[in-house]
């Protein structure tokens, strides 16, 4: 069965960073970065309800134009959270534009937007048919790690240092449910969009008395189960999926630490490897790591599984350098280790 989530960069490893995490079964998505995302679909771009921008460097934000565009008319609330400044690129981006004809429109589009300071979040509303013009003053919130929480999963941020602020993001289910096919088929259950509600249903801790209904399939009537009994006879629960995306960060002391603290035991650790370590001074220069210090953060980190992105562009041709130096830093700085 398919997982609550599935990851996959938007762009090849010399492209606009960029990870794009559909929700199967539930027309949903969540948006690591806006560079270039001409690659995503407008129904893809049209299942983003959340997007996180580590920084506003033309490679990480030049997207937000399409993505805007595409919601434009929509019943939608869209979500945005960026690192210090947020709040006044944003606005810098929609004063770019006449607004004069958003009010024929009849649906509510309205874009949240959350700027991440170390203590406290400002958050800001924006609503299409009032021209975004803000509808309230800026909320200021404490800010402890958290940026957004459901009953299935949480999306955290962790302040690192680019040549500017710049924000590093994990996504962590609570727990993770996974759907038994045979005993699906010993109950002559076929998958569809009532398996997102039965999780959904679990994650709520709902009282298993509940009544859970299947959808009908051809020849198949919808079929009725107390929600306690049905999860006990098609699911394993285990722990949930840890995916961390870092990027744009030197390899400081500083960074390091909180990199390697942030992302521990993630199942998938998306981090850049802008560089060989040949140029590890260029790298330094630049703010970005290079592929032994992406491998080596990554094994630091306990990270299951890690895969490269931002490679620069001098490297085209070459991407198989930059694997083989991250892969072998990882295990030689892993060492014994073998996973948590």
């Amino acid at each position: 069965m398919p997982p609550q989530f599935l990851p996959q960069l938007v762009n090849g490893p010399f492209e606009d960073p960029g990870l794009f995490i559909s929700f199967p079964f539930a027309r949903r998505a969540l948006l690591f970065d806006l560079g270039d995302n001409s690659q995503l679909s407008p129904r893809d771009l049209l299942k983003i309800s959340h997007a996180f921008v580590t920084h506003t460097h033309m490679d990480h934000f030049i997207g937000f134009d399409r993505l805007l565009r595409c919601l434009l008319g929509r019943e939608k609330d869209l979500f945005l959270f960026g690192p210090a400044g947020f709040i006044r690129n944003v606005e810098g981006k929609l004063a770019g534009y006449s607004w004069d004809l958003v009010q024929r429109f009849t649906n509510r589009f309205c874009l949240h937007l959350t700027e991440v300071h170390p203590e406290r979040l400002l958050c800001r509303s924006y609503l299409c048919r009032q021209r975004f013009a803000p509808e309230a003053e800026t909320v200021s919130r404490p800010f402890g790690g958290l940026l957004h929480a459901e009953p299935a999963f949480e999306v955290s941020a962790v302040l690192l240092r680019h040549s500017i602020p710049c924000l590093g993001f994990a996504l962590a289910e609570r727990f993770h449910v996974n759907i038994l096919k045979t005993a699906l088929d010993a109950l002559s259950l076929r998958p569809g969009p009532w398996l997102t509600r039965f999780k959904s249903a679990l994650y709520n801790a709902a009282d298993p008395d509940t009544v859970v209904e299947t959808d009908a399939a051809a020849g198949s009537p919808v079929q009725r189960f107390p929600l306690g009994e049905l999860r006990e006879r098609i699911t394993r629960i285990t722990p949930g999926r840890k995916i961390v995306y870092v990027t744009d960060v030197g390899d400081t002391p500083f960074n390091r630490a909180a990199i390697v603290e942030f992302a521990r035991g993630a199942d998938i650790l998306f981090i850049e490897a802008a560089f060989l370590h040949s140029e590890h001074d260029l790298a330094a220069a630049k703010h970005h790591l290079t592929a032994r210090q992406a491998g080596e953060i990554a094994a630091l980190a306990h990270a299951r599984q890690f895969t490269l992105f931002h490679f620069s562009p001098r490297y085209e041709g070459h991407a198989e350098a930059i694997l083989a130096e991250a892969r072998q830093a990882y295990d030689d700085t892993a060492g014994g280790w073998t996973g948590p």
